[in-house]
């Protein structure tokens, strides 16, 4: 297994499903321009070779979330900000439905302020 499939792989369920569900969603959004690195022991996409988004836990939420970096340019309601400077983050509940819309909306989004 590489470092990537680790990082799942000791994620417990039902959040591994949710997050590897989301993971293909994200690399297929893109393939051409969209490539996944561990970078700081988490799951960093990439687009064009610069920062995009990654997967987080949080203790304090005590759930999984994906940072979006540029986030401090994103205007929506769920995103939360708490003091981080480029990044807004988004809670993911496991027992929800997904919002894989909203994510490869913001995805677009975050696109548009990356100088490539």
């Amino acid at each position: 297994m590489n470092p990537i499939q680790e990082y799942f792989y000791r994620i417990e369920e039902p959040a591994r499903s949710t997050l590897l569900f989301l993971r293909t969603k994200i690399l297929e959004s893109d393939t051409e321009n969209i490539t996944e690195t561990l970078s700081f022991g988490l799951p960093f996409f990439k687009y064009k070779k610069k920062m995009l988004c990654y997967f987080y836990y949080s203790k304090k939420h005590k759930k999984y979330y994906v940072s979006f970096y540029h986030g401090d340019r994103l205007d929506h309601p769920e995103l939360i900000q708490e003091g981080r400077k480029k990044f807004k983050i988004l809670l993911i509940d496991v027992n929800e439905d997904l919002p894989v819309e909203l994510i490869l909306s913001l995805m677009k989004e975050v696109k548009q302020y990356i100088k490539v």
